[in-house]
């Protein structure tokens, strides 16, 4: 074979080599598939450096022992330490799980409420996902797989998902009562839950009503002018019925004055806001539940924004004679937010007492509009442990003299107003029973118009929770997701975002490779 042959010859085959060991790279990247195609292209890449060598024996042998080969074996040894502290550095991430989320509103990452409730489950929680090969619920799977990564990777082995063609195994989807694709049905233990639409919100609810299976009612009393528990209007207790029915409570009304029996299935009854005092038939039936072990949540506003004008309260006197917890007659006035907030009549509370109900609270504060104090008498012979749970700053105080509220010159008394720190709710709990009764000076805090502001929503919620006896359930409330919009930039931010990566960027890279290349072409 002739040189120039022989020099063809060679370039050929390590041309060869070096695109089919490319094209194989490329191959399994994309596919990760060891197959017929991927094994030719190797073949073709020893075949191709087997020519190569076989052409030109000592070029090999003076790449290994010249100078060129000491140099190669240097670098050579430099990469294979460098892959080597890689692969050490892959193993101790890879034993060592750690995630960063560096979203704005950390979309990535589920909320402390989630992750508390995946922490807190007795039982592994299995989730079967049915999705067809439709290509139109693509993106739709690829979604709920990422959702549904986050929940395994934050309950650390108690939380375990698979996905179900329910064409090729219909008997599971039969089974799991699916009817249309993209269902997700939670199991834990012989519990079962399917979720109506995939969201956090909805997949943590789920998990809260599979730790909560009994069947607790809570009964919101009517018939005295208290708001309604539906509707979407900002003077309603809808976002409170939601909350409590995601953890698998069955919400309903209850008018005394014309069914005056308490329902034995009643785990609590709720008085949120009459605006008439309650009839003293009906006091009597609550009196004969809390003996029998019921639970009591009372949120009554100060008569001066009521209608009770002077009308005895007997409700307010029964919680101070058989219990020992006293609404005062007063509207608390708060300095901090007459200053912060320009309304003066806005308690705010903040830091709580320890109790059950507080005792994930600490560091948030709750709003209470129109509020009136709640005390304990300490001195009455009653059968119930009280506790304070919520106080204002030291300096509020709570006003007595009602004129001066409603035309705006009240000021501090020290002969007669209560001074802060001012308490506006009180739990207690029957020493001979298990009944529970919590009571607030203000209902204004539970309406949907001020549920969601910092821990109004938590408060009531717990509450409840505590009064139903299911301690486990309190501040396990799955929260709302936060809709995020996207804002378009302006036409300038557009412009300049334009100019930065199609001319700066690559400006500057051009510029700094003309002059690397003058300063070398000077020095040599």
């Amino acid at each position: 074979m002739t040189p120039e042959r022989r020099l063809f010859a060679r370039r050929a085959s390590i041309s060869i080599s070096i695109i089919a060991l490319a094209i194989g790279i490329g191959y399994y990247i994309v596919l990760h598939q060891w197959d017929l195609f991927l094994q030719i292209c190797m073949g073709l890449f020893v075949i191709g450096l087997a020519i190569y060598v076989a052409l030109d024996p000592g070029v090999v042998r003076k790449a290994l022992i010249g100078r060129q080969g000491r140099y190669g074996s240097n670098a050579l040894l430099l990469i294979i330490a460098f892959v080597g502290i890689l692969a050490v550095i892959n193993y101790l991430v890879y034993k060592n799980t750690k995630r960063w989320d560096l979203t704005a509103d950390q979309s990535n990452t589920l909320s402390k409420e989630t992750s508390n409730i995946v922490k807190s489950l007795p039982d592994t929680v299995i989730a079967k996902a049915f999705y067809t090969t439709d290509a139109t619920m693509a993106s739709s799977k690829e979604n709920t797989k990422s959702l549904l990564d986050q929940y395994v990777y934050e309950g650390e082995g108690k939380f375990q998902y698979e996905f179900i063609d329910p064409n090729k195994d219909p008997v599971s989807a039969q089974e799991a009562g699916i009817t249309r694709d993209g269902s997700i049905v939670l199991y834990m233990g012989t519990g079962k839950q399917p979720l109506p639409s995939i969201s956090e919100q909805e997949l943590t609810g789920a998990m809260v009503r599979l730790m909560n299976p009994g069947n607790h009612v809570v009964y919101f009393l009517t018939g005295h002018g208290e708001d309604p528990i539906s509707g979407g209007s900002d003077q309603s207790y809808s976002q409170l019925k939601s909350a409590l029915e995601s953890k698998n409570y069955t919400v309903s009304t209850l008018n005394l004055l014309t069914t005056p029996q308490i329902p034995a299935d009643a785990s609590v009854l709720v008085i949120a806001g009459p605006d008439k005092p309650i009839d003293d038939s009906e006091v009597s039936l609550i009196d004969a539940y809390l003996k029998n072990g019921g639970s009591l949540v009372v949120m009554e506003e100060p008569p001066v924004v009521t209608q009770f004008g002077d009308a005895v309260d007997p409700l307010a006197n029964y919680l101070s004679q058989n219990i020992g917890i006293i609404l005062g007659n007063n509207m608390v006035v708060d300095v901090q937010a007459a200053q912060s907030l320009q309304q003066p009549f806005i308690a705010i509370a903040n830091p709580y007492t320890q109790h059950a109900i507080t005792q994930n609270m600490n560091g948030m504060a709750s709003f209470y509009p129109t509020a009136r104090s709640v005390t304990t008498d300490e001195n009455s012979a009653t059968d119930y442990n009280k506790t304070v749970l919520i106080t204002t700053a030291d300096q509020s105080w709570a006003e007595t003299d009602m004129a001066s509220v409603q035309d705006g010159s009240m000021a501090p008394d020290q002969a007669v107003d209560l001074f802060g720190p001012v308490p506006l709710g009180v739990a207690a709990e029957g020493k001979n029973n298990d009944s529970r009764v919590v009571v607030f000076g203000d209902s204004e805090f539970a309406l949907n118009a001020n549920y969601g502001v910092y821990g109004n929503g938590d408060m009531i919620v717990n509450s409840i929770d505590w009064a139903a006896k299911e301690d486990n359930l309190i501040n396990l409330t799955p929260k709302a997701t936060v809709d995020r919009y996207l804002v378009q930039p302006t036409p300038y931010m557009l412009g300049m975002i334009l100019l930065g990566s199609l001319v700066i960027l690559p400006g500057v890279v051009i510029v700094a490779g003309i002059a690397t290349w003058l300063m070398r072409r000077r020095q040599g």
